[in-house]
């Protein structure tokens, strides 16, 4: 062992605790049973399949109020492997769950027994027509496969809330739809064809010309079983009728019984019943969708109204004009929101019965934008608005900051209402739909109900298709709360089908919650025939038992998850898993979500247990170590929860008193760490790659990898001396970061050096910069901050603000830094730690990123000489907590033809020397972005931090520079 590896007990809860209900037992601590590990294991290899106890765990949540442990988790790689599974659990009475992103509402992503990950390689899409169709792998995320279409001009008809991190398999099986998608855009509507594994391991790919040859050549009973429902369903006029009828607005209730009806042979009918059978009938392997139309001209407005009543009116009137988007918010919601940052202040005065509508057109030219607002102008005539507080304009606009101001204040009630619920409760999210004609006094009704119950009374939705969601917090494990719960569910559910003949979920899916009360809805002659054709389907009840069909009245009751108290900064996590995506180490170890879930696990354990054990024996790398602290997780998460925070709190816990003693003493003295380093790697140029490599290699194994970084090849030489500035008339005071101090660019070709760069650029724009003369021995205080060494960073965030106040005369000149990650190291990242007078010199300070200087400040005062054909830009995550991506764009199209942001750009993960500490953090965190940028030459690649540089370095084998070199490349006389 080596001789400083922290030991467990260090992150051990030191809260007092009562065992839950829920807890995993003890006999659980050793993982996946011996004899089905030893199965699977020997069917598809080790490395596929996960069966700690922790990686249970970290799959038994989903972005639902249920919690499941599954048996064992499958990593399948392809079709094969998945029909591998099948087969073994057809053989043994197994059952198995698919699982993809885990942002399903309902617990259809969690299963008891087999769980198969099909997120992780199944991921990819392909153009084809030029747009006009588009194949996707299930694994791939509505954002994801948006941002490839929207090259071509085209977009994907369902659009989720959830699209940042749902993926294209789960909205499939869902039939998740979305603002927009109402019962026209949805993938039933849109699906032009899919790929997929039968329970019995058939795969039927419903484009090929031959497949119901195949299929009744392969299935003759399935086939025959399917014809005599369709017979059976068309022959019954009564109830032909009614099915039509709910699917005439937004249902996904039960299975599409309207495929039999749309279905002429056994592969059409298969086709329709996929969508929206929650895994139940098979696996989802690939999906051609026919695309939409992205009309790029948005036209949107906030209007308020004095009644539900009075907005209710006024949705078919923008439906009538066109409007693609009509969300309704009742007075409730709007002032709930205010406690989200953005969201006007004075809407805390609104008067309870207000509501807003926020409408928007979308157009793909001017000629279309122009009659759009003229039909919304007629429209506003006919309305009575209201004023009641001053921030309301009810005016239209094409200003894209205020629309995107508008849909955060429709998107803050999630955020509202989950961030403040009661420490311990569960945030369940319903969605329901009744005829839009209905729709105020569903409103009315569903208020009065949740009211009735003691829940929040308060209601949103997609107005347009009469399809309103709300939000239910409870403790279940509290069983006064639980049977509040069920006695609201029962109520509400009878309100919806006996009083409005509405859905009970218009595109959450049936799920867990809904299947007892899937009769209520459909009446038993339905429901039965749903029986049925699952019988024909999955005779063998292999898929997602109880996911849609379930006879058990309480059901939705079984399973439900405490939410015992972690650390406050993660404890409103709401396990929606919007997280996941961004996060660095979510294809290696652990994301966001699961490091807060295993933490949740270990709280509701009793103190010692086998499972606490066992938990905290993985955690400290799946969880602390490979969290690359970035903090992309928090941008994501709808209630701002920055589990990077949480991480290097507990990487600080770990820390001996020793260990932060040293730490503080490198602070204190780090003008000679510094000049020690760069002196290092100079002296590291001559020396070979191997012979570093295992020189730090063995260090790391005598010490610990978490402390010992490991010696790269990409690591470059060291930097240049500062070229020489004068104070005298400067614009700016020039900060380089010691990471440019200490390492140079990539300058064998004779380019400048950054600082070079920074400083030519900027006096050939007539705005001369000044480095001061004692910058060395000072830094931004991430290298601390990151690794969770709380004295020295407060000694180097004290020192480095109390520099800059000096070197800008006071707050008079702007201070310019060269690597993002230091720019917000200084600008937000060191407040907490200063003292009270320091923070008052930090408010004074201006702090602005070179990208940003050069985009605003430099580029109109240059004349732009040469430009290089191609680039291709890393944006940095701290360049997305800044909110300089945009600028980093502006610079790059100056200086390039082309620029291109690969779709899979994210954290590079290198993270300072995290990348030396994990190299496969880096590896797994850049892998596709890489794959990306390697697929085809570029001129120039271009970022704008030095560590975050190399890491694509190793990540590509291309050299990326900082931005502001190639500007001033370009515009040299």
């Amino acid at each position: 062992m080596p001789l400083l590896e922290p030991k467990p007990e260090s992150l051990r809860p030191g809260t007092t605790r009562v065992a839950a209900a829920d807890r995993v037992p003890d006999e659980g601590a050793a993982g996946t049973p011996e004899a089905l590990r030893a199965a699977l294991t020997g069917l598809l290899g080790p490395d596929k399949v996960l069966w700690k106890i922790s990686d249970l765990v970290k799959y038994a949540s989903d972005a639902s109020p249920y919690r499941f442990v599954p048996r064992a988790v499958v990593l399948a790689e392809d079709i094969d492997d998945v029909r591998t599974v099948l087969a073994y659990a057809r053989g043994n009475g197994r059952q198995v769950v698919f699982r993809a992103a885990g942002t399903s509402l309902n617990g259809q992503a969690q299963g008891e027994d087999i769980l198969v990950d099909v997120r992780r390689h199944f991921t990819g899409i392909e153009v084809l027509d030029d747009g006009a169709r588009a194949r996707v792998r299930p694994g791939t995320t509505v954002m994801r496969a948006n941002a490839t279409l929207a090259r071509h001009g085209r977009i994907l008809g369902p659009d989720p809330a959830s699209a940042i991190a749902c993926t294209l398999g789960g909205v499939v099986a869902n039939n998740a739809s979305g603002m927009t998608a109402g019962t026209t855009r949805n993938s039933y509507r849109t699906l032009a064809s899919l790929t997929f594994v039968l329970p019995s391991g058939t795969v039927v790919d419903t484009a090929d010309p031959h497949a119901d040859e195949t299929l009744a050549r392969a299935e003759p009973e399935l086939c025959a079983g399917l014809l005599a429902l369709k017979a059976e369903i068309e022959s019954d006029a009564d109830l032909a009728a009614r099915i039509r009828a709910k699917y005439e607005i937004k249902n996904t209730n039960g299975y599409r019984l309207d495929a039999f009806l749309d279905g002429a042979t056994p592969v059409q009918i298969l086709r329709g019943l996929m969508v929206g059978s929650e895994g139940t009938f098979g696996f989802l392997a690939d999906l051609v969708f026919d695309t939409l139309p992205l009309d790029r001209r948005v036209t949107s407005g906030l209007l308020f109204f004095p009644s539900l009543t009075a907005a209710a009116a006024a949705v078919p009137l923008f439906n009538e004009a066109g409007a693609q988007a009509v969300e309704l918010m009742d007075g409730n919601t709007l002032r709930a929101s205010v406690s989200v940052r953005g969201v006007p202040a004075d809407w805390a005065g609104l008067p309870r019965e207000t509501t807003a509508l926020l409408v928007e057109f979308r157009a793909p030219d001017e000629a279309a934008q122009e009659a759009f607002e003229q039909a919304a102008a007629a429209v506003v005539d006919r309305l009575e608005l209201v004023v009641p507080v001053a921030s309301v304009t009810n005016a239209f606009t094409r200003d894209a900051k205020v629309i995107s101001g508008y849909w955060k204040a429709r998107k803050a009630f999630v955020t509202a209402v989950g961030g403040s619920r009661p420490a311990g409760t569960t945030l369940i999210t319903e969605d329901f739909a009744v005829p839009p004609s209905r729709l105020a006094d569903a409103c009315e009704a569903l208020l009065a109900l949740q009211a009735e119950h003691g829940f929040d009374a308060a209601v949103a939705g997609h107005a347009a298709h009469g399809n309103l969601h709300f939000l239910l917090a409870f403790d279940a494990s509290r069983t006064s709360d639980v049977d509040r719960y069920a006695a609201f569910m029962d109520d509400f559910c009878r309100m919806t089908v006996e009083r409005f003949d509405g859905s009970l979920k218009a595109e959450h899916a049936t799920g867990r919650n809904i299947a007892p009360f899937l009769e209520l809805e459909w009446g038993p002659r339905a429901t039965e025939l749903m029986w049925r054709v699952k019988q024909v389907i999955d005779p063998g009840g292999v898929l997602a038992p109880r996911v849609v069909l379930d006879r058990d009245p309480k059901a939705h009751l079984r399973g439900l998850k405490t939410i015992p108290g972690i650390e406050p900064v993660a404890d409103p996590c709401i396990e929606c898993g919007f997280c996941e995506p961004t996060c660095p180490s979510h294809d290696l170890t652990t994301t966001p979500r699961q490091r807060i879930v295993l933490r949740r696990e270990m709280l509701r354990q009793p103190a010692g247990s086998p499972v606490e054990e066992q938990l905290l024996a993985s955690y400290g790398y799946d969880a602390v170590d490979t969290c690359a602290g970035d903090s992309t997780c928090a941008i994501a998460c709808p209630v701002g929860i920055d589990t990077g925070a949480m991480m290097k709190d507990f990487r600080h816990r770990r820390h001996s008193p020793r260990e932060e003693r040293i730490a503080a003493l490198t602070a204190r003295h780090f003008k000679a760490v510094e000049a020690t380093a760069r002196l290092a790697v100079g002296a590291a140029e001559r020396v070979d790659d191997r012979l570093l490599t295992a020189a730090t290699g063995l260090a790391r194994k005598a010490v610990r990898p978490d402390l010992v970084p490991e010696w790269l090849p990409e690591i470059p030489g060291a930097a240049r001396p500062a070229p020489p500035t004068t104070r005298t008339g400067a614009s700016a005071v020039y900060y380089p970061a010691c990471v440019n101090r200490i390492f140079a660019g990539p300058e064998d070709d004779g380019t400048p050096s950054l600082q070079q760069a920074v400083v030519d650029v900027s006096s050939r724009a007539g705005r001369p910069v000044w480095i001061p003369d004692d910058v060395a021995g000072t830094c931004c205080s991430t290298i601390w901050h990151s690794k969770g060494y709380e004295d020295g960073n407060t000694v180097m965030a004290n020192r480095i603000v109390e520099a800059a106040w000096a070197w800008t005369d006071g707050g008079r000149l702007p201070l310019v830094v060269d690597a993002s990650s230091c720019t917000l190291g200084i600008r937000h990242e060191v407040v907490p730690y200063l003292t009270r007078a320091n923070r008052e010199l930090h408010e004074r300070l201006e702090v602005i990123d070179s990208v940003v200087w050069a985009a605003e400040e430099l580029l109109p005062r240059l004349t732009i000489r040469r430009t290089t054909g191609s680039a291709v830009l890393h944006p940095t995550c701290s360049m997305q907590h800044l909110g300089d991506v945009e600028q980093l764009r502006a610079v790059a199209d100056a200086v390039a033809d082309e620029v291109v942001v690969p779709d899979d750009a994210g954290c590079c993960a290198f993270a300072g020397d995290r990348g030396m500490l994990h190299k496969e953090l880096t590896a797994s965190a850049t892998a596709k972005e890489a794959a990306e940028v390697t697929s085809r030459p570029y001129d120039a690649h271009l970022s704008a931090n030095r560590m975050c540089e190399i890491g694509m370095d190793r990540a590509t084998g291309r050299a990326y520079y900082s931005v502001i070199v190639e500007l001033d490349r370009a515009t040299r006389p």
